[in-house]
């Protein structure tokens, strides 16, 4: 049957179901009597949507609190073990996957390093990550004794640009890392030994550190948001709808110097180039600062903060003072233009080197923010830290296929027809691998 606003029977249903699984989950346990005003549904609605989804194992009785002169009322809650999503970060640096329950706690984790080809080209073979993506997921499904039929989804977030194709399905154009049109989700769906039914969600890691600090971190209850995703690249995620997804923004290709030093995208004068992890290492060591040898980008960044601010009362290496300093007025500037663009309410800080650099230079990033932004939304918006540390990318990432999940009332995606890989496939998977 349908209505005259277009939507079915079926639509509302699957709308109610939604409405109660969501708010169980953001602010459960909740009796029904609660979900009523907290829904907006009669309690008619709520009695059959509760019964369906205690039914199907969605749902599940998390003990009861009195009631003003009558009987007890029964807590409901969204059961734990009704499903489980793998969250995926491909960093710059290494590889991480984790397996979540439904209430996204934590069961197994795997990460993989990813060495450059070339040192400090940043560049990495897809084969590569594909192959760290498939032992990640078989590891973290091992370790916990999962099934695969069990997985709502595997999110994946990833540096670049994503398109998504008809026949491709997510392809990553990753001009940083060399990837060009790699068409990811394809080449997961013929690696990894997966179900048919469970679903790929591949999106940007900006956009998903942005997701996770939205539902769970330091951008609850904000009505706009900029979640800034700061390592060995720079991005941004904005958020102008708390129950929607943010948009993902290439902030660290926004200029900040004509005619600037050369960025990774081959462009020059971008932020990145001036406050991306690598960047800075570049001009600690032109500065002459004994930046390590041979080590990691995360060792040698936390190594250039020691310098820096040393914890044993020694003397600052004026080489490292001098690049933070003029890190922190770059940054800044960019953050003023976040500012002056969208006028969010808040602005925060994540990734691995906003993590490590952010708590000791935050104030002075803040301070040239606030003079180089118009003073109106200036004055409105608060800059902070995330508060989801390191896997936050993850958690976002799982958040992907847990949100289409809810979107579609807890009922799982249909598997998808079988269907014979087209022959360009492999000839594209070699000529991206190279």
């Amino acid at each position: 049957m349908t209505r005259p606003n277009g939507r079915t029977v079926r639509d509302l249903r699957r709308e109610n179901r939604t409405a109660v699984l969501r708010r169980l989950y953001f602010d459960g346990p909740l009796s029904r009597f609660s979900l009523g005003p907290a829904t907006g549904l009669s309690s008619g609605s709520i009695s059959n949507v509760v019964a369906e989804l205690v039914a199907e194992g969605l749902v599940e009785e998390a003990g009861s609190v009195d009631s003003a002169g009558g009987r007890p009322r029964i807590l409901l809650r969204v059961a734990p073990d009704s499903g489980r999503m793998i969250g995926v970060d491909v960093g710059e640096t290494r590889v991480r996957v984790e397996l979540f329950d439904l209430t996204l706690t934590e069961l197994a984790r795997a990460e993989r390093p990813l060495t450059a080809p070339g040192q400090g080209t940043g560049r990495y073979e897809v084969g590569v990550v594909v192959d760290h993506i498939r032992d990640g997921i078989a590891e973290v499904l091992r370790t916990a004794d999962v099934p695969a039929e069990s997985l709502l989804g595997v999110g994946i977030g990833v540096p670049g640009i994503v398109e998504r194709t008809a026949e491709a399905g997510a392809v990553v154009h990753g001009q940083t890392i060399g990837w060009d049109a790699v068409p990811l989700e394809r080449l997961l769906r013929e690696a990894v030994d997966l179900p048919a039914g469970v679903p790929y969600r591949i999106d940007n890691g900006a956009r998903t550190l942005g997701q996770a600090e939205m539902w769970f971190g330091a951008g609850r209850g904000a009505t706009s948001a900029v979640v800034v995703l700061f390592g060995s690249g720079v991005g941004a995620c904005v958020t102008t709808d708390p129950s929607g997804p943010g948009r993902a923004l290439e902030w660290g290709h926004l200029k900040v110097r004509v005619r600037g030093r050369r960025c990774r995208c081959g462009a020059q004068g971008c932020l990145e180039a001036y406050a991306g992890a690598g960047a800075l290492l570049e001009r600690w060591r032109e500065a002459g600062g004994p930046a390590p040898a041979g080590a990691d980008e995360e060792t040698a960044l936390a190594a250039l903060a020691s310098a820096a601010y040393p914890e044993d009362g020694g003397t600052p290496d004026p080489a490292a003072v001098a690049v933070l300093a003029e890190t922190a007025e770059y940054l800044g500037a960019g953050f003023a233009d976040l500012v002056n663009l969208f006028q969010p309410e808040r602005i925060l800080v994540g990734g691995w080197a906003g993590l490590l650099l952010g708590p000791r230079f935050l104030a002075e990033v803040e301070r040239h923010a606030r003079a180089y932004a118009l003073a109106y939304p200036a004055a409105r918006v608060t800059l902070g830290m995330g508060t989801l540390g390191p896997d936050a990318v993850t958690v976002g990432a799982a958040i992907l296929p847990l949100a289409d999940f809810f979107a579609r009332g807890g009922r799982r995606e249909p598997p998808a027809p079988p269907e014979a890989p087209p022959a360009w496939t492999q000839s594209l998977r070699t000529r991206t691998t190279r």
